[in-house]
């Protein structure tokens, strides 16, 4: 009797399994009936027919990622390089992810590989990497638009590494290097020229500098001249005009005769003490000639009387 009991326990359990369906929130599954799809199956709970329907395939909801094996690409410019990637995909309809495929992933990767080959080729190896988020979205597209029977939709695919040959990659370093040169010898060019620049510049300014010191130097020499003049000018009036009123008043004449004559001495006795030649006022000059002659004389006569 245990036996039975068990043996019917165990049958029950064995239909309530097939009876009863159980779908995950983050999957969906394919039904069959006799071999033949009937429905795909959201999250939840659902009933079947034990031994006639049957879960055929079950697909996962969620993004998946995809890893792309490197792969060698022949550039435009034919340079191999390696390139890998990753793919983003999710199952939008699970019966054609069932049937109209036979194995959704590995399709989804050989068509990322082949359509990366192809978008590769038509760029050059400088646009390979300054191009990369284009290039990126040209391989969604393309993948997208060829995925669509199998009931998948691609999200993105991002270019992960890509890898020149080793010839390349020393190749690139000697173009690095030269353009780092000529780089350098262009900013040291730059610096010279704005050095001699500014040398010009500093020596234009200090030129212009000392012209402008030295014309204002001969402004002020010639303001100050002028001013001299003008100050001489005005005192020589005043001392005229103060002459003339002295000349005028009772003995003014006199006065300004004997200041004249005590110049005349005063000035002749400066130039007979610093002139190298006798200069003397003509009556002067007949006296010194006059003494002179005496004294001639008077040698002579003193002579004669030594020798007698």
């Amino acid at each position: 009797m245990l036996a039975i009991f068990t043996f019917i326990f165990l049958a029950c359990l064995f239909l309530l399994v097939k009876l009863i369906l159980v779908v995950e929130m983050r999957e969906v599954c394919v039904v069959e009936r006799l071999g033949k799809f009937r429905a795909v199956m959201k999250p939840g709970i659902h009933f079947l027919i034990p031994f006639f329907d049957r879960v055929a395939y079950r697909h996962e909801t969620r993004e998946q990622v995809l890893d792309i094996p490197a792969q060698s690409c022949i550039s435009r410019d034919n340079t191999q390089i390696d390139v890998d990637g990753l793919v983003y995909i999710q199952v939008m309809d699970g019966a054609k992810a069932s049937y109209g495929i036979e194995d959704y992933r590995r399709a989804s990767i050989n068509l990322a590989q082949t359509t990366m080959r192809s978008e590769i080729g038509k760029l050059k190896l400088g646009q390979t990497f300054s191009e990369r988020d284009q290039l990126n979205e040209t391989i969604v597209r393309e993948i997208d638009k060829a995925s669509d029977p199998w009931g998948i939709k691609v999200l993105r695919y991002e270019v992960r590494n890509i890898t020149p040959s080793i010839n390349v990659i020393h190749t690139l370093e000697k173009q690095m290097e030269a353009e780092r040169q000529k780089r350098a010898e262009i900013t040291l060019a730059e610096a010279e020229r704005e050095s001699t620049i500014n040398l010009s510049e500093g020596e234009r300014t200090e030129a212009i500098n000392i012209s402008e010191g030295a014309k204002q130097k001969q402004i002020n020499e010639a303001h100050g001249r002028a001013k001299e003049i003008d100050i001489l000018a005005d005192a020589t009036a005043q001392g005229i005009n103060m002459i003339a009123k002295a000349s005028s008043s009772p003995g003014g004449d006199k006065a300004i005769k004997v200041r004249l004559l005590n110049e005349f001495i005063k000035q002749t006795g400066k130039i007979l003490a610093t002139a190298d030649v006798s200069v003397l006022p003509s009556e002067v000059a007949k006296l010194d000639g006059f003494f002179n002659g005496m004294e001639q004389v008077t040698n002579t006569a003193s002579m004669t009387q030594g020798g007698k």
